[in-house]
């Protein structure tokens, strides 16, 4: 496993986080990631933990609460002080729709509630899910995560999803550690963001390395997933024109897989980590053999010229400027 050390804090972080979206399963809007089993769930997160991952990124809102609480059953097993933990706060559903509220009361609602599916008195990462939309000026909101810092119950905070100008104005508050983007080989929308984190020495996670699984190259049909599925809910990647640049992308990766004798989840994770402005790349991941795949990642590296390679195909493809 390859760590770095988190610019601000001094703390060591792998180079690949648990993703825990896909475990929490179905909430109440109907949306899904496919089915579950909590029991694989826990041993997949143990999996990375004994692979040297020591970051696990959960969220309240991912099925209403039951990823953390998944996390709590593995944690539990692993031991607390083996890992980081990073959830958020701002994203939740209420009478029936979702709702992105970070108002003081709010924060201070959800840290408690999360605080006791995780059964930690503490949390290492707070992050705001996505910016407020109720019209909480963001510096109250990193008021009342000063508060929190100084109470010792977070030791770092940051933003998910956030334009350049709320980083700002939240940099000017209070501090931020960490910021979580989306970044892959199929979405470099937030680039820009992550540029400017880097220079103003902020350590960024990627979400959705992988594409929601589709840079792994086990799909090459069209899918039939179900209607509610998120990957066709959230991600665009499973309509076309999308979709078959993707699949003429994962002809290219598979000429560097036949190179390396590597997993296309692997070069497609190394491509994002070996990133200057990346810090670590968060994965989901459901068994302990996607685990396995994912932290066998960082025992090689793609070579430059292979990254020239597949950033040409990028550009060939026009895939570059692929939002979520």
């Amino acid at each position: 496993m390859r760590y770095k050390k988190m610019r601000r804090s001094g703390v060591e972080v792998s180079a690949v986080t648990v993703g825990t979206w896909a475990i929490g399963g179905a909430n109440s809007l109907g949306g899904n990631y496919g089915e579950i089993d909590d029991a694989e769930s826990v041993r997949a997160i143990r999996a990375m933990v004994d692979g040297g991952v020591n970051l696990i990124d959960t969220a309240p809102i991912y099925g209403e609460g039951h990823a953390e609480e998944v996390v709590h059953k593995a944690v539990s097993e692993i031991g607390r002080d083996k890992v980081l933990i990073a959830t958020k706060f701002g994203s939740y559903i209420k009478g029936g729709k979702g709702v992105h509220c970070s108002s003081p009361e709010s924060v201070r609602r959800e840290f408690e509630a999360s605080r006791r599916r995780l059964g930690t008195d503490y949390f290492d990462i707070y992050l705001m899910h996505w910016p407020d939309t109720t019209g909480t000026p963001i510096e109250e909101t990193m008021g009342v995560l000063a508060d929190l810092k100084d109470q010792g119950k977070i030791r770092m905070v940051g933003l998910c999803n956030s334009d350049q100008a709320l980083m700002e104005r939240a940099n000017a508050t209070l501090p931020l550690d960490m910021v979580q983007l989306p970044f892959s080989m199929v979405n470099m929308s937030a680039v820009p963001q992550m540029r400017w984190c880097e220079a103003h020495g902020i350590d960024v996670m990627t979400w959705g390395s992988l594409g929601s699984g589709i840079l792994t190259g086990k799909i090459r049909e069209m899918p039939r997933f179900d209607k509610d599925d998120f990957r066709l809910t959230f991600y665009p990647f499973y309509k076309e024109p999308l979709f078959s640049k993707i699949m003429a992308l994962l002809g290219s990766m598979d000429k560097v897989s036949a190179k390396y004798g590597k997993p296309l989840a692997q070069i497609a994770i190394n491509w994002n980590a070996q990133k200057s402005f990346v810090t670590t790349s968060l994965t989901g991941v459901r068994n302990e053999d996607e685990a396995r795949i994912n932290c066998a990642t960082f025992d090689w590296k793609l070579e430059d010229e292979d990254i020239k390679f597949l950033d040409g195909e990028l550009s060939r493809l026009g895939i570059t400027g692929a939002v979520s």
